[in-house]
């Protein structure tokens, strides 16, 4: 046994694995809500169009969810930590190039890799501080890896806003590559390399026609607003990504290892928890990114402020889950979820009805969504392992993992492209036929707001007025609360069925 093995044999050793990996993803959250907060920023500094400024955000976590599966296979076959290693200096780097990024495309590439780095680090990490601890001591350590997840949420925005205020917006970037660097401080004298076995080849084909089908969808969704739905290029990559998905699903289901174990889909409770990382995503992840655009770009607070008002939504985040771990023992986790859910429902309906005018008010419904999202939040990454036999544990913690950060992606570029689109139409309803604007026009406005950039759409619609811009805005907003509470209501519906006792079958390790 080499010396960087027996390190962590000691109790400073694995204090120092769990420090690196929580390093990790303290720093992911950071990046995931505080690039939102600085996206206003950016599209002031180095411009852009509306498409652009929504890949800021996107870019990142398409390549980050798209990849977590692969990342894992690859960890296994390679090295938990050569690839833990190798994910933080990709981060590392990618997050130094942002500092100095000239335009808002080379924002959205680096954005992009960064969530290479971020699906090797975090999956690699993961898998690594698994094969540390055992027992109890395992569980420790990961309820450690979920709290700090939690915290780099709810603390994210106010530190994004902070940084912003006081160095600008390359600074959020800067801090990553600082964190980043420190996990690997920590990370590369102290962990273990460990393999498996029976790891086989990578699952190519699977590879190759998910990420394939995800990016398609995002960038059909993404461009739809600005091309109209109707273009040939939106329906040519939705289309693509329909005929990438049927072939994924072939691929899978040929193949002795799959990525994507289709068998799984006959527990009803599996099915279940993969519905709520979507249901979270529409009705708190969504707002983890709009509401900071809409209170710095639209209603002119700073940064700061912003952040500040984004802790009633995110520090809930903390809290909660402990409680619904607590209640889990008294009641299903069915109803523990669908409870939350409608409670989540309820407060994104009341968010809707809040206007600039309301002031602090709007510091209510956001800590009931809070608080509602926490329920299943806190349940849902334990449920993952323990819906299927155990002998799928492992796959089922993969097939979790990429639906919870993949399905943020397309939630949030479907809450996008919903925002932008009512934002478009809300303008020319308001304006009618009394300007010379034109349909495009209007559709690129309604896209420049669904970014936070006000004074871009002022342009591009000058005959309009700041105002009706405003106004419209908040219409749409209130129209997009309405899809996303009808989401949270139905997967609330859902949960109480597919995730009830009578489900749960002696197969099953519970």
């Amino acid at each position: 046994m080499n010396t960087l093995s027996l390190n962590t044999d000691t109790p400073s050793g694995r204090q120092s694995v769990v420090l690196a990996v929580c390093l990790a993803a303290l720093v992911l959250p950071l990046s995931f809500s505080g690039a939102a907060v600085g996206t206003p920023a950016i599209g002031r500094d180095l411009g852009g169009s509306g498409v652009a400024l929504t890949w800021i955000t996107n870019a990142f976590m398409l390549t980050f969810g798209s990849l977590l599966m692969t990342a894992g296979t690859l960890a296994d076959r390679y090295g938990r930590k050569r690839i833990f290693v190798g994910g933080m200096i990709v981060f590392v780097i990618f997050s130094l190039l942002l500092t100095f990024a000239q335009s808002v495309w080379l924002v959205d590439l680096y954005r992009a890799g960064q969530g290479v780095g971020a699906a090797a680090a975090l999956a690699a990490g993961s898998a690594a501080m698994a094969q540390e601890f055992d027992g109890h001591a395992r569980t420790k350590a990961f309820s450690m890896l979920g709290t700090t997840f939690g915290v780099g949420l709810a603390f994210g925005p106010i530190i994004a806003g902070w940084l912003i205020d006081q160095f600008g917006w390359r600074s959020i970037f800067a801090t990553g590559a600082i964190v980043g660097t420190l996990a690997l401080a920590f990370g590369i004298p102290q962990l273990k390399e460990s393999r498996d076995p029976n790891a086989t080849t990578l699952d190519w084909p699977g590879v190759i026609t998910f990420t394939g089908a995800l990016t398609l969808f995002t960038f059909g969704i993404i461009q739809a607003p600005e091309s109209g739905w109707g273009s040939l290029l939106v329906i040519g990559l939705l289309v693509g990504a329909a005929a990438l998905l049927a072939l994924f699903i072939v691929a899978e289901s040929r193949v002795a290892r799959p990525m994507l174990e289709l068998s799984l889909f006959r527990y009803p409770r599996f099915i279940g928890v993969q519905l709520l990382p979507i249901a979270t995503g529409f009705a708190y992840v969504v707002l983890l990114i709009m509401l900071p655009l809409r209170f710095v770009g639209i209603q002119g607070q700073s940064e700061v402020e912003a952040g500040l008002l984004m802790a009633a939504l995110s520090v809930p985040i903390i809290i909660v889950p402990s409680i619904a771990v607590s209640l889990s023992q008294r009641f299903s986790a069915g109803v523990i979820s669908g409870i939350g859910l409608l409670i989540a429902a309820t407060g994104v309906l009341w968010l809707g009805q809040i206007t600039p005018a309301s002031g602090l008010l709007i510091v209510l419904p956001m800590l009931m969504i809070g608080i509602g999202a926490g329920f299943p939040w806190g349940l849902m990454d334990a449920l993952s392992v323990t819906v299927v036999p155990k002998e799928r544990a492992g796959m089922a913690t993969g097939i979790f993992n990429t639906t919870k950060v993949a399905s943020e992606g397309v939630t949030l570029a479907i809450a996008s492209a919903i925002l932008a689109g009512l934002g478009g139409a809300s303008i020319a309803a308001m304006v009618g036929a009394n300007t010379g604007a034109n349909a495009e026009a209007f559709r690129e406005a309604g896209q420049r707001l669904a970014t936070g950039d006000l004074a871009n759409a002022i342009l591009i619609v000058p005959e309009v007025g700041r105002d009706v811009l405003v106004n419209s805005y908040l219409s749409a907003f209130q129209m997009l609360t309405y899809v996303l509470a009808t989401v949270a209501i139905i997967a609330a519906i859902a949960s109480f069925w597919l995730l009830s006792d009578k489900h749960r079958d002696d197969s099953v390790a519970e």
